[in-house]
């Protein structure tokens, strides 16, 4: 009996591929697949659907937000979408916390100034930062990431409230000297970082963004950030990633990591196999998994 074929969108760690291989061929493109490993960067849109084909059952989306595929589309064809929630979700939260220390304690703009070699000695009051202790965090999307980010944050002294869907953003923000952003990529949180958004927070306030670039307009932020509007910015994701606002790259104050949340060997170990566990459910089992979205 043929085995189902599964085109895989990118290289995936190897304990992955061998878990593929041993239920599924494994084909170059999505022509003909029976299932689909998409990562983030691939956009499974009508067009790519119809290049699939009728016999795709199954696209496992190797990310917890699936901004990336037209689940609605899919669903109008029978095909299940997943994605690969928990098993990020404390890597998330450890970079997110990571990045305000990050940018509190000027770490990575320490980094830099001794790597060109800048002239300084011990003074009290040579690059002063700041502490998370006793800090207000809003999280911007009080889901699995979210909390664990607060309740991570919080170990520090951080004082940690939410902003779910119903709440007034513009309300919270001028209590926040912290925000840090955990919600999905739609069409209601595209650009919900924005100009007014950036003027409602103190201008001790910080950014950071683990979540997806397009939620916070990075032209406004470079605006805010020289004019003082607020204090920082720590960036996970960008806007029309993997490009970066030249802005950002000239200012002192913003910290900038390339879409690390999850990377963790573990934690990409971990969401490969969530991806082949949805493929087995659909392809091999004839069920519709626990992870499956829309």
């Amino acid at each position: 009996m043929a085995r189902p074929r599964v085109h895989v969108t990118a290289p995936v760690p190897a304990e992955v591929e061998t878990a593929l291989a041993r239920d599924f061929e494994l084909v170059a493109g999505p022509e003909g697949a029976d299932g689909i490993v998409a990562m983030l960067t691939t956009r499974v849109d009508a067009a790519y659907l119809d290049a699939a084909g009728p016999s795709l059952r199954v696209v496992a989306n190797y990310a917890v937000g699936v901004n990336n595929v037209d689940v609605g589309e899919a669903a109008r064809r029978g095909v299940v979408v997943t994605n690969t929630p928990d098993v990020l979700t404390r890597a998330t939260a450890e970079l997110a916390v990571g990045l305000m220390l990050a940018l509190l304690r000027r770490i990575t703009e320490g980094d830099r100034f001794v790597r060109r070699r800048g002239e300084w000695e011990f003074s009290l009051e040579f690059m002063l930062g700041a502490s998370l202790h006793r800090k207000r965090l809003l999280i911007v999307g009080p889901g699995r990431i979210g909390r664990e980010t607060a309740r991570l944050a919080e170990a520090f002294g951080a004082r940690s409230a939410f902003a779910g869907r119903g709440d007034d953003l513009g309300r919270l923000l001028p209590g926040a000297e912290i925000v840090s952003i955990h919600v999905p990529l739609t069409q209601d949180t595209r650009r919900l970082i924005d100009a007014r958004a950036l003027a409602a927070m103190p201008a001790s306030g910080v950014l950071v963004n683990t979540a997806r670039g397009p939620i916070v307009d990075e032209r406004a932020l470079v605006d805010a950030l020289r004019a003082g509007v607020i204090a920082g910015a720590a960036l996970d994701v960008f806007e029309r990633e993997p490009e970066v606002e030249a802005g950002l790259l000239e200012l002192e104050n913003v910290v900038l990591t390339p879409h690390l949340g999850s990377a963790t060997r573990e934690t990409r170990v971990a969401m490969g196999m969530l991806c082949v566990e949805a493929l087995r459910a659909v392809l091999v089992e004839g069920r519709r998994p626990a992870n499956a979205v829309g």
